[in-house]
């Protein structure tokens, strides 16, 4: 007697579940929200040189790992709704993160530096509570049908 066992990735449920990602991913919404979150982050990486604050080491080196973390969610929340949607509440705290930084790594912030990070931190802030909603839609929408 042979058993046939199947992939949980075939169920029906969840087949119907990553479609569902799949729509809002594609969405107009979503890939706003997706590609300005990456232009800013990459915005956010790069601001070092474009502000001039690339001579304070410790301000340098958060911009790059943020820049490049949020970069890199923005990356997986666009290609991977399905499998990342989880971790689209992280995004709001890196933007908090940008905010608070300049006082936390730089005596004397220059005016500069407070608006480059004031304003990417907003920013990624607010794309964050839409990426965020956008997976929660999916969920919600599931709970309702199912």
């Amino acid at each position: 007697m042979t058993t046939v066992h199947s992939s949980i990735e075939q169920h029906p449920d969840i087949m119907a579940l990553r479609a569902s990602y799949d729509r809002v991913a594609e969405s107009m919404a979503a890939q706003a929200t997706f590609g300005l979150t990456l232009m800013t982050a990459v915005y956010v990486a790069l601001s070092p040189w474009i502000v001039n604050f690339y001579a304070m080491p410790r301000l340098t080196f958060n911009a790059l790992i943020v820049g490049g973390t949020v970069a890199l969610l923005a990356m997986f929340f666009g290609c991977a709704l399905d499998r990342s949607h989880g971790m689209t509440w992280t995004l709001p705290f890196f933007g908090v993160w940008l905010v608070i930084s300049p006082w936390i790594y730089a005596s004397g912030p220059t005016t500069g530096m407070i608006w480059s990070h004031v304003l990417s931190g907003a920013v990624i802030i607010v794309l964050g509570l839409c990426a965020a909603y956008l997976g929660m839609r999916v969920r919600s929408s599931d709970e309702h049908h199912g």
